[in-house]
């Protein structure tokens, strides 16, 4: 049976941000985590050693593989602030078009810094991304 990495742990948040040597990056990160908190009203949790997550759901795949993950999450990565969301969200340009300068991946955002995005576009697209993961998997 395949262990999974990324999993809750009872690491603190705060040692994980405070820990982050760029004091721009740190201080984004710490805003993105209230941005997605006071959206999502879930508390940040350390998954694995460098994804702070929200939430929390269970998802099984057709090949028999399940576990759960957390709802919305980011991880101060070192090129970009990676934020991990439902794939429908990222990939979606009516919900994109107005957020400003970002990439993206298949259910990743990557942000270089706060200030190159909307922070009310991207609230908004915390809460789509909420809502389309309850819509879509049980909720853990």
């Amino acid at each position: 049976m395949y262990d999974l990495k990324t999993k809750p742990t009872d690491s603190s948040v705060t040692a994980f941000l405070d820990s982050i040597a760029d004091e721009t990056r740190r201080n984004d990160c710490y805003k993105i985590a209230e941005i997605i908190k006071d959206a999502s009203g879930f508390d940040a949790k350390m998954w694995g050693t460098a994804i702070i997550g929200f939430g929390r759901y269970h998802y099984k795949y057709e090949s028999g593989h399940e576990g759960d993950m957390c709802m919305i999450g980011f991880s101060p990565r070192k090129s970009n602030i990676t934020v991990y969301m439902f794939a429908y969200v990222v990939q979606n340009e009516s919900l994109t078009k107005y957020l400003g300068k970002f990439k993206t991946g298949k259910g990743c955002l990557y942000i270089n810094k706060l200030s190159d995005i909307n922070p009310d576009v991207f609230k908004d697209m915390v809460v789509k991304s909420i809502e389309k993961t309850k819509e879509n998997y049980q909720i853990a």
